[in-house]
């Protein structure tokens, strides 16, 4: 059979895998199986007629990600960073930021950026994030501006920061694995260090002092809810005995509730939103609706209810109600965000009962900025997923000491009392030194780093596996399924060739020039390390062909190899490429538009840099 078949084949796989990826529809790691699964078939009923080791395309080369170092060091980077989450290590050190005065807290909220930045050249970005999002929230609250402003400074900077070592993102990794598999010696912890951080400090000095004035100011779900400042927001539950029971809108309001402004009725587990025309009040619903102090206090002595707040300092005083009137400790509003490493991923609304585990009740669903409409019990939560709910104040402070969510809405907390932080920050620095002087292989250290934190009890065992994301594992594996195809059957070669016959690119520098923008466009449509993976092999193949000799193949496949690692992490442009954009999306509520108008200058500002870098440090 003629080996042209089984390259156009692994392309065409490559471009359908590249559609499912960008059009979501598919979840991700079903995308990925799938790609597996259909390279294992090809590979058995068609196999590559290779004169070298036999079939390049056989069940052990294509499953062989599943057990590649880099893979297996990103997961158990990711189980360290959650133990540093789980011991509050990280936000022992955060927390500082966080008790600020008005005056002080937009220099507050520069300081914890810059120690995102910092620190994520050595942690993983994710839970460096998590940490930071409630914290720069209150941050903002105490200065007065709104956290949207914040929040995409806040994941770029980590991004940003993420370009300088070698376990500062998955990316980076992934890139010296690919290296490795094909033959060649691996980047260093420190060997692209310098370019990194001139491209990270230019960087975060465009997200410090543009990107804030690029963003609008966006109300959250509960200030959305409560509308005009002297308006109070009130939920009643309709019981099986309520009064309420059979009333029906007309012209827009309930004449039974008066003056009461409804701004959501959750039925079933259904959400339902404004307009109401038609709809009559039955047993189990429950109501949320704005209106006037004294009109609520009016309404709240009838029927029974709860006064909610949005935050806890706000809580509604009760003079001048009447007797009857609730307690002002009846509800607050809150938002929590499910956090990457939650157990209540991929379970429904019904299946996570807030309601007896937590005792809140779930208004509404905010995913990517967007409110979710559908029945909210059959609703999957996601990582990144906002919740807005209402319960106890008391009930929600306990909340805070949950790693399934995060507070938000201005949430403040106090300094951890340190337990086993410390110890945690030790396996932490311990790791980073030997990986850093060479001691040990990142793989090395970063597994007897996460063996370490499971034995002194910085994390148990079911934390750690939710920790290790089963999407970057099967992503990573699928991806480096179809690298090695790629290479195996000439595609990475054939794509080298028609890229290098494009009339302009006729040296080193316009080539690394247009090869970093073509991956940097890629990266904002799939994800990092799909890019990372992807175009590895073929930045090695223009390396062979733009060599002069075999003295200068070794720097020329460095320059394409870092070329990859910088142009795959500028995901900046769209929320889908980076993990922490999405993470940012909910409590920032942007929109996409939001990521293309301060991430593409943030793209095309790095690409200026990393071509000054090509041309005065590295001489091309």
């Amino acid at each position: 059979m003629n080996p042209d078949f089984h390259m156009y084949f692994v392309l065409v796989v490559t471009c359908v895998a590249v559609f499912f990826f960008v059009r979501e529809k598919v979840p991700l790691e079903v995308t990925s199986i799938g790609v597996i699964t259909v390279l294992l078939l090809f590979g058995q009923l068609f196999p590559y007629p290779s004169l070298e080791d036999g079939n390049p395309l056989d069940a052990k080369a294509v499953l062989s990600g599943f057990s590649n170092p880099s893979l297996i060091a990103v997961m158990a980077l990711l189980v360290i960073g959650q133990a540093l989450i789980q011991t509050d290590a990280i936000r022992f050190a955060t927390g500082v930021f966080g008790y600020a005065r008005k005056r002080y807290a937009i220099f507050a909220i520069i300081g914890i950026l810059v120690f995102v930045l910092l620190f994520s050249g050595f942690i993983n970005n994710t839970p460096l994030v998590v940490i930071a999002i409630p914290i720069v929230q209150a941050l903002a609250y105490t200065a007065g501006f709104s956290e949207s402003r914040f929040m995409i400074p806040l994941s770029y900077a980590a991004i940003l920061g993420g370009m300088t070592t070698l376990i500062g993102s998955s990316t980076n990794l992934l890139v010296s694995s690919s290296l490795v598999e094909l033959g060649y010696a691996p980047l260093e912890f420190f060997s692209f260090i310098v370019p990194g951080a001139a491209l990270a400090v230019v960087g975060f000095i465009y997200v410090l002092l543009v990107v804030p004035h690029l963003l609008p100011a966006r109300s959250t779900m509960a200030k959305a809810l409560i509308g005009d400042q002297k308006e109070f927001v009130a939920e009643f539950d309709i019981t099986e005995d309520s009064k309420l029971i059979g009333a029906e809108c007309e012209d827009g309001q309930f004449p039974a509730l008066g003056k009461i402004n409804m701004r959501m009725i959750q039925r079933g587990g259904h959400l339902i939103l404004p307009p109401f025309e038609g709809y009559r009040i039955e047993a189990g619903d429950i109501l949320i609706g704005s209106a006037t102090r004294k009109t609520l206090t009016q309404i709240l002595s009838k029927y029974p209810g709860f006064l909610l707040a949005e935050h806890e300092d706000e809580l509604i005083a009760n003079g001048g109600a009447e007797e009857d009137a609730p307690a002002p400790e009846g509800r607050i509003l809150a938002e929590v965000m499910i956090t990457p490493a939650s157990r209540l991923l991929d379970m429904s609304m019904d299946h996570a009962s807030f309601d007896k585990k937590y005792g809140v009740i779930v208004l509404g669903i905010q995913r990517r900025a967007k409110v979710v409409r559908r029945r909210l019990g059959r609703i999957r939560l996601e990582a990144g997923d906002v919740l807005l709910v209402a319960g106890r104040h008391s009930t929600i402070n306990a909340l805070r000491d949950n790693t399934d969510f995060i507070i938000l809405s201005g949430s403040k907390r106090d300094l951890p009392v340190p337990g086993r932080a410390p110890l945690a920050g030790f396996i932490f620095f311990a790791t980073i030194g030997l990986a850093a002087l060479g001691i040990l292989s990142i793989p090395a250290a970063a597994f007897a780093g996460a063996v370490a934190m499971i034995a002194t009890k910085c994390i148990n065992i079911r934390q750690a596996v939710r920790a290790m994301d089963r999407k970057i594992f099967l992503l990573v594996a699928s991806m480096l399924a179809l690298g090695t195809a790629m290479q195996a059957t000439g595609g990475a070669q054939f794509i080298a060739e028609n890229f290098l016959s494009l009339p302009f690119l006729d040296t080193p520098f316009i080539v690394l020039a247009a090869f970093f923008m073509l991956v940097a466009v890629t990266t904002n449509l799939l994800t990092n390390n799909a890019c990372a993976i992807l175009f590895t092999p073929i930045g090695i193949d223009l390396a062979h062909k733009l060599s002069q000799s075999e003295a200068d193949l070794p720097q020329m496949i460095f320059l394409f190899a870092i070329t990859v690692v910088f142009a795959a992490n500028c995901s900046f442009a769209s929320p889908i490429g980076y993990q922490t954009n999405l993470l940012v999306m909910g409590p920032g509520h942007y929109r996409f538009s939001d990521f293309i108008k301060a991430g593409v200058p943030l793209v095309l500002i790095l690409w200026g840099v990393y071509m000054a870098v090509l041309r005065f440090y590295f001489g091309l």
